[in-house]
């Protein structure tokens, strides 16, 4: 116990004449992505960050927090990829433990992505490969079942680049199946209409982005979530573009929206075959383009299964039992 007691320790710093949001981020997201980087528990009390945990985490924890309180004071801007990269700095040269060398090359080979609220990995090879492709392509078809994460992994990479400066905008769009497109006879205003068909979207986004900055990001239109019909006629430069749900797009639409794609943007198709909502007398164009476009350089394709699926193990075998 004794030894124990010895390894591990407490302390404190000051927050006095700091803006804490300017430090913290928008809802404790800097805090909360610092403390995903250690063991210690990193807390706020007052106008004091406590520390309380192994000790041979402290020497980093204090250079982090010293760096960063006084980029605040510079009025520098504070977020995940500025922390991870101070944090990187750090660290660099330092003798790492065998599971923290582990943990590394692991993270280095799911290849994280930063968001402003949390780091996220591939959970799988596909996963894996997917991310790589995003990177890699100007346009990326995900096809496999619900669970494997074709939407978040994609929704992700478009607010990491975001964050990053890299792009200056993300359209999120997907076919309003359910309103035939038509969504004029619907009661209430444009967004009243469409929210519904939305929300697996807006969903993804929140969990990346705190709320307030995402009510911000749409109003200003740096965030864009429609109905795939309203993409027509658009050029989309300088931008991540991500067609969800895209089995249920007719062909016109599938090339309406890949054609939309402008400088320095990428695309993403994401989409489940199995599950097509489409009207018989329509073609599904996720279908289509599986043969149409498979000698395209500049597209990849990649493809889940049941094996990809990062809900409850539940899911996964209700998949199998109907691909079966």
């Amino acid at each position: 116990m004794e030894s124990k007691k010895s390894t591990t320790g407490k302390f404190s710093i000051s927050l006095e004449g700091i803006d804490p949001v300017s430090l913290l981020g928008l809802a404790d997201e800097n805090l909360l992505f610092i403390t995903q980087n250690f063991d210690s528990r990193i807390t706020v009390r007052g106008d004091r960050i406590r520390v309380s945990g192994p000790k041979t985490e402290f020497r980093a924890i204090r250079e982090l927090f010293s760096i960063l309180i006084n980029a605040v004071k510079n009025e520098e801007d504070i977020n995940p990829i500025r922390i991870k990269r101070e944090l990187d700095s750090i660290r660099t040269g330092k003798a790492k433990d065998k599971a923290e060398t582990k943990s590394d090359t692991q993270e280095a080979q799911s290849g994280a992505i930063y968001t402003p609220k949390k780091v996220i990995s591939a959970k799988s090879e596909n996963q894996a490969v997917y991310l790589k492709a995003i990177d890699k392509y100007d346009i990326t078809v995900a096809i496999g079942p619900a669970g494997t994460g074709k939407t978040y992994l994609a929704v992700a990479k478009a607010v990491e680049a975001l964050t990053a400066g890299k792009i200056s905008r993300i359209i999120l769009t997907r076919p309003a199946v359910e309103a035939g497109e038509q969504l004029g006879f619907l009661p209430g205003n444009f967004k009243e209409k469409v929210d519904p068909y939305m929300r697996p979207l807006y969903d993804a986004i929140y969990d990346m982005i705190a709320f307030d900055k995402i009510r911000r990001l749409i109003d200003e239109q740096v965030i864009e979530v429609a109905p795939i019909a309203y993409m027509r006629g658009r050029t989309l430069s300088d931008a991540y573009i991500i067609l969800d749900e895209a089995q249920n797009s007719t062909s016109t639409q599938m090339k309406m929206f890949l054609t939309r794609l402008g400088r320095n943007s990428k695309s993403i198709v994401t989409g489940d075959i199995t599950q097509i909502d489409l009207d018989k007398k329509y073609s599904s164009g996720l279908v289509e383009i599986q043969h149409k476009l498979k000698n395209i350089d500049d597209i990849k394709f990649v493809y889940f299964d049941a094996q990809d699926v990062v809900r409850p193990s539940l899911v996964s075998k209700i998949i199998r039992a109907y691909a079966e």
